[in-house]
């Protein structure tokens, strides 16, 4: 879209988010002879701590720039969500700034009932610094999650720099390798202050010169999506189709699944079995 249907989409989308919340949602009390539904322009333009003339001249959807800090103070006081604030940044013109910290990361009883769902297809989800946050059976079996992997137990990078039999098990782990570090260095931008992020990173350089080697390159982030051919030490040769989906709500956390070809679906499905009787 050109600047002018940036400005009015964004217009659009503030007064939409003003309209969802009440004065309670945002530690207001109600009031009387309230006739606007949800909050009003004075009372965003106040917790924001920005001026009303120019909040409404923002609504409006007028030729004027709100700063980083602006947005950030608009996102705090209209409660939004990460995939909220991420589209009110998209809408302003603006890259959204690095996040100071990872806040502890949780996964809904609903997520995990839909990973069980879709077993005997793998899948798992992994959260910003790339940790499992969950995971199904059939995960499990192909992955070895639940084995414990000191000092980084549940991270994937940590599994696949560090774990022989994450290595033994790829088709081809050098390109692999250095597809998951280009994309992963994009997550580490998002949180350049974060010291767990650090740890992580110092820690695989200590441990894995391939690690190392690999983190000096410049490669341009693309798809891990598509054909894996992995090689089992009880299944064989397994193969699979990979596709990762984002969450609506939390863009950071993605969830992987490896859909099985026929013969390897029969096998897995077989070995899983076998596994829980």
């Amino acid at each position: 879209m050109n600047d002018i249907e940036r400005r009015l989409a964004l217009g659009n989308f503030l007064r939409g988010l003003r309209s969802s919340l009440s004065p309670l949602d945002v530690g207001l009390l109600p009031g009387n002879r309230r006739r606007t539904r949800g909050l009003r322009r004075e009372e965003v333009a106040g917790i924001a701590n920005i001026g009303l003339s120019w909040y409404t001249r923002l609504e409006q959807g007028r030729d004027i720039r709100p700063s980083v800090g602006v947005l950030e103070s608009l996102a705090s006081a209209l409660k939004l969500t990460p995939n909220e604030r991420r589209h009110l940044f998209l809408l302003a013109g603006e890259s959204l700034p690095p996040q100071s910290t990872i806040v502890e990361e949780s996964i809904s009883p609903s997520i995990q009932d839909m990973l069980n769902e879709l077993n005997p297809n793998p899948a798992y989800v992994i959260g910003k610094k790339w940790d499992f946050l969950a995971w199904n059976k059939a995960a499990d079996a192909i992955f070895t999650i639940n084995r414990l992997s000191p000092p980084h137990d549940y991270n994937l990078m940590w599994r696949q720099f560090t774990d022989p039999v994450w290595r033994e098990g790829s088709e081809d782990w050098e390109s692999v390798s250095r597809r998951m570090i280009a994309e992963f260095k994009t997550s580490r931008a998002r949180y350049l202050n974060d010291v767990s992020f650090d740890n992580l990173i110092e820690d695989l350089k200590r441990t894995s010169a391939d690690f190392t080697r690999m983190w000096q390159y410049h490669e341009v982030p693309s798809s891990l999506d598509g054909y894996k051919k992995l090689l089992h030490p009880v299944l064989g040769t397994i193969e699979f189709e990979h596709i990762t989906l984002q969450f609506p709500n939390e863009p950071d956390q993605r969830i992987m699944i490896y859909m099985p070809h026929p013969a390897t679906k029969s096998r897995l499905e077989h070995h899983l079995t076998s596994r829980h009787t």
